[in-house]
């Protein structure tokens, strides 16, 4: 059994109207790393330049990370610059300088191969494609995509859908995806195009999931001050998928309640923080106490 996340490591510079951070670690494979390892080790995949801070990679590392998946080769690594406005949902892109990331094509070791629980993160639809054929037999396979695919490759992101378990995806990119005007509705049209389940991010708003024949919906941790939107759906991913595989099971729709409320709990950590340091700073019974308040406001009595 092993957990595999293959997507980008960026260094992100991000103004909110808390403050300011300047090229903080970032990237959707780190922020899912840093929540599923809570759960178990991580195979991480991507790839840096020679200016990344080997310091966190040593971090990553204690955390039972493993980055031998991870390349480091001459050149800068990836940067993203944004800036969130006042009601702090969408970032509008200020910069996004690709450098080494352009040229990312990923290669599993040997040992990465044999992953049961694999998540692709929003990187080219042809290049999550093509991981998923270098491994062997997923039990779980969840992918994760953005507007820039959307827009530019739908046609791939619909091709991989029926190769995946678990489709994630926040509630702008469900309707331009779908077409559709509500988050229901859209769930309803991508998983015509084959996934077993699609899981709509929506914030502050939390969660809506359905299968082919259940619903379930569930509400975000909420937070009376956030200082960094950047990272929270990756760091919800660490938390569905992780948990699935501490469980050690497939695409189980009790399970994956379970993980949207773990999902809810971790990204609930690094919104409270710029770049991942708030989500390095916790430990595992802080995410279970979030995760306990959920479960009692979703109870009944």
């Amino acid at each position: 059994m092993s957990l595999l996340v293959v997507g980008s490591t960026a260094l992100d510079t991000v103004h909110t109207p808390s403050g300011d951070s300047v090229e903080g670690i970032g990237g959707s494979a780190n922020y899912f790393a840093l929540s599923a390892c809570h759960f178990g080790p991580v195979n991480l995949v991507g790839i840096v330049g020679e200016d990344f801070p080997k310091t966190f990679l040593g971090r990553l590392q204690s955390r039972k990370v493993d980055t031998t998946g991870l390349q480091q080769v001459r050149g800068q690594t990836f940067r993203w610059e944004g800036v969130y406005d006042d009601n702090l949902t969408d970032a509008k892109t200020v910069s996004t300088c690709l450098n080494v990331f352009e040229g990312f094509h990923p290669k599993l070791p040997a040992s990465y191969r044999n992953a049961t629980h694999l998540f692709l993160a929003n990187i080219d639809p042809e290049l999550q494609a093509d991981v998923l054929s270098q491994v062997e037999r997923p039990q779980v396979v969840a992918c994760d995509t953005m507007n820039y695919w959307i827009q530019s490759k739908k046609n791939k992101v619909v091709e991989l859908l029926p190769r995946v378990d678990i489709f994630l995806v926040n509630e702008t990119e469900a309707k331009l995806l779908s077409e559709e005007a509500t988050p229901y509705r859209a769930a309803m049209k991508i998983l015509e195009w084959g996934p077993r389940v699609v899981i709509i991010k929506r914030g502050p708003y939390g969660a809506l999931m359905v299968s082919r024949n259940a619903v379930f919906s569930s509400s975000a941790y909420l937070l009376a001050d956030v200082k960094d939107p950047t990272g929270a759906g990756d760091s919800f991913a660490g938390g569905v998928m992780g948990y699935l595989y501490r469980e050690r099971c497939g695409v189980d729709w009790g399970a994956l309640k379970k993980g949207i409320l773990f999902g809810a709990s971790l990204a609930s950590f690094a919104i409270e923080g710029f770049s991942v340091e708030h989500l390095e700073s916790i430990d595992f019974t802080q995410v279970l106490s979030r995760y306990d308040f959920l479960v009692k406001m979703l109870a009944l009595s």
